[in-house]
């Protein structure tokens, strides 16, 4: 009998567990509730500082021209097939591997006579007056190309798209988010055209991988750039060199003058 009544029952087991829980949830209710952490305050965002801005004069003769579309149109699609590769090719029946054996017998059959499997009829076959490689260049006068880039320039120029600054970096590091944010103080808009000096290493390394920035030395500078970008930044030395070297025209001798 001493050993029945130490066996405890599947149903004693139940209610100590239960009794064990409704200790514990007592227990978790008396404790004091802990503080919540005071929440930290963001600091407040620094605006980034406007590069300066140059003192400079729109030459008329290149920032204030008339606008011929057609000029721009035809010196554009001449830039851009000028830039396809053109090495695209077919092989003709003589070019295309296998076909030497006659098919079939050419009676007989009731099929039409063939001489080849690589007939244009057959599959695997050679290509009739497909295209082969060939050279996509076509020749624009300089004049043109000139008249054509002072005519896009214009049309930023008139509408204040035309950025001239002293620097986009100052510090002696490149930095990528400085140069952008000093790009986003000139223009909310996000396609830049920023024409720079071969020497300016600090700034082509702080802008070659902005995805909506394109860097451009100052002497190549062409129509189809500006006109893909929305705003065209020089820096003051970029904006001298295009000026002064190959933009203004040079000054006639007092002696032709006088003739």
């Amino acid at each position: 009998m001493a050993e029945d009544n130490e066996k405890t029952t599947p149903a004693k087991k139940t209610a100590a567990k239960k009794t064990d829980a409704a200790k514990t949830t007592a227990a978790k209710k008396a404790a004091p509730a802990k503080k919540a952490a005071p929440a930290k305050k963001a600091a407040p965002a620094k605006k980034a500082a406007a590069p300066k801005a140059a003192k400079v004069d729109f030459p008329a003769e290149i920032f204030d021209v008339e606008l011929n579309v057609p000029l721009i149109h035809q010196v554009v699609v001449a830039q851009q097939a000028a830039a396809r590769q053109g090495t695209h090719a077919t092989k003709t029946r003589g070019e295309v591997r296998g076909g030497g054996r006659k098919p079939y017998k050419q009676k007989g059959t009731g099929r039409a006579r063939q001489g080849s499997t690589r007939a244009p009829q057959f599959a695997g076959g050679g290509t009739v007056h497909g295209p082969q490689p060939r050279s996509y260049d076509q020749r624009t006068p300089k004049k043109m190309k000139v008249a054509a880039l002072r005519g896009a320039l214009s049309d930023r120029a008139r509408n204040d798209r035309i950025h001239v600054v002293e620097s986009l970096i100052t510090a002696e590091a490149p930095s990528t988010r400085t140069a952008l944010a000093a790009l986003s103080t000139l223009s909310e808009r996000s396609r830049f055209l920023v024409v720079l000096e071969r020497t300016d290493t600090v700034t082509w390394l702080s802008l070659r991988n902005a995805p909506e920035v394109h860097i451009v030395a100052v002497d190549q500078l062409n129509t189809y750039d500006v006109l893909a970008s929305d705003d065209v930044v020089f820096t003051q030395g970029a904006y001298d060199a295009f000026v002064n070297g190959t933009a203004v025209s040079k000054p006639v001798p007092a002696e032709e003058a006088a003739k």
